[in-house]
């Protein structure tokens, strides 16, 4: 760690849930104007640790000290933590879609002027504020009309408005391409030349490796180690077995591929933009998948990989224009999500908390949602077959949660995206399209995906996945396909596919695939 005097000290913290117990005696120490990246697998107690500090969970729900610039704190809400100068940016932001930049930024810190809003002096003040962060753009835009790079920008421009001296970022590149978080972690080390200290929560260990001075390990609700970056020997594989408590020799399961005849296919479909009449999201793209094979689809953000897979699952985004769908050479027409499911599609969507699960139901109730007939005599559900087949998957696929009557809404990403699978499973579909399955979760939850994954495969179910991360499709694929403005340009055998061909491809309008 860097010799600055610490601006935080978190001594033995502890949290329970009913349950559960979240933290055990927790210690971290954070020095003045470092970037500090804390690391775990998915459950191991990273949020929870950051909620406790930003006063989400209050002083009074748990036991242990916090110091901060020298003094102890108590912090009963978030409105306290932010007084003190600490500001945290979840990774589900905390932006109102229908509000400008502006009103955003000042939401509930409003510049007022004889108790009436000063509009003219907050569009100056924001207008300094994204100078500072980078961004360009018109402080009245809406929020809905920013990408979401865009928006992690207007969330750090909205701590900078409080005069933040910690800056807490949970999971920030999660969901960007590799300019905007490359533009993000360039922006947090800005911050550290103005003196703003940043812990900063990531699963993406080269982007920790690159900014980090100070590297704290926690498994399990426990502090295992502090790491000094500077210090040397803090490479990937030494932050991964601290988090796991083992070396993975292997980021990707070993297997070898038992791949049959095609049994679905995809003929010139055509798509058009569900409000941009005249925009085609999917242009005449043709792609196959056999039995037993898993085939990657690889494309930039905004591509179309994702306006085509749920354009396939039902029709379920955009305007059919034309095309064709075939399942064992017969044509099938997929009107809607259950014609999709009951012809054997199953779609894992990139966005498991608005599209893939209700947050207000158990784990029970989301695994065999998607297939209700299943478990129902004469249309009454039977509550005896639903624990048990939620129970059956929470074994299978090592979700970890005292019981299957918890709410999905407490478990992990990673335990949230094996519950995705589960429900997906439990349908017992032939083709399983997965949207970016492993988006937001730990080393050692990815292996296990992976692995489930595989084990689909060899069960002879096709898998199409869809992967921003390079490496993640080269080592899983069979087969990749590139995608570049929602056309089909390339269809690669894996071992004919490298990261730079790939990226060729993905950037390319030329159109080579197609059987």
């Amino acid at each position: 760690m860097t010799d600055a005097v610490p601006i935080l000290e978190m001594r033995s913290i502890t949290k329970e849930f009913p349950g559960v117990k979240a933290l055990s005696s927790v210690s971290i120490t954070v020095g003045a104007g470092e970037i500090h990246a804390i690391c775990g697998e998915n459950g191991a107690g990273k949020s929870t640790l950051m909620k406790v500090l930003s006063g989400v969970h209050p002083y009074g729900t748990y036991s242990g000290e916090i110091w901060f610039r020298g003094r102890i704190v108590e912090f009963r809400d978030i409105r306290a933590s932010e007084q003190a100068g600490i500001a945290i940016i979840h990774q589900e932001l905390a932006l109102i879609p229908e509000l400008s930049i502006t009103e955003n930024i000042f939401l509930g810190n409003e510049i007022q002027r004889g108790g009436i809003i000063d509009w003219s002096a907050a569009r100056g003040r924001a207008v300094e504020l994204l100078a500072r962060v980078g961004l360009g753009d018109d402080p009245d835009t809406q929020i809905k009309n920013l990408g979401v790079g865009k928006q992690q920008l207007v969330e750090i421009a909205k701590a900078l408005a409080k005069d933040v001296k910690l800056l807490i970022l949970d999971e920030p590149t999660a969901a960007l391409n590799e300019d905007d978080s490359q533009h993000l972690l360039d922006l947090i080390l800005g911050l550290k030349g103005k003196g703003i200290t940043s812990i900063i929560i990531s699963h993406k260990l080269n982007e920790i490796e690159q900014i980090a001075d100070a590297i704290t390990i926690i498994r399990d609700g426990r502090t295992i180690e502090t790491l000094d970056v500077h210090a040397g020997g803090v490479d990937e594989d030494r932050i991964i077995r601290g988090m796991v408590g083992r070396s993975l020799e292997s980021r990707y399961p070993d297997r070898t591929p038992r791949i049959g005849d095609v049994f679905f296919e995809v003929r010139n479909w055509t798509v058009r933009h569900p409000q941009i009449g005249e925009r085609l999201v999917c242009k005449g793209s043709n792609l196959y998948v056999r039995r037993g094979e898993i085939v990657g689809l690889a494309g930039l953000m905004g591509a179309g990989r994702t306006e085509l897979a749920m354009s396939l699952f039902g029709r379920s985004y955009g305007v059919y224009e034309s095309g064709q769908v075939l399942i064992d050479g017969s044509e099938v027409v997929l009107r809607d999500v259950q014609s999709a499911i009951d012809h054997g599609l199953a779609y894992v969507s990139e966005d498991r908390k608005v599209l893939g699960l209700n947050m207000l139901d158990t784990i029970k109730r989301s695994v065999v949602s998607a297939k209700l007939g299943k478990i129902a005599r004469r249309g009454v559900i039977d509550p005896y077959a639903e624990s048990g087949i939620a129970e059956d998957y929470r074994k299978r696929l090592r979700i970890k949660t005292p019981s299957v009557d918890v709410g999905v809404a407490k478990l992990s990403g990673g335990n949230q995206q094996k519950v995705v699978l589960a429900k997906w499973m439990f349908t017992d579909p032939d083709l399983l399209i997965l949207d970016e399955p492993t988006r937001g979760i730990d080393v050692g939850a990815k292996y296990e995906i992976y692995t489930i994954i595989q084990q689909l495969a060899a069960q002879g179910k096709g898998v199409i996945l869809i992967s921003s991360e390079l490496p993640e499709l080269l080592g899983i694929s069979d087969r990749i396909y590139t995608i570049f403005e929602g056309q089909i340009t390339d269809d690669l055998p894996v071992a004919e596919a490298t990261p730079e061909n790939l990226m060729r491809s993905m950037t390319s309008a030329r159109q080579k695939a197609g059987r």
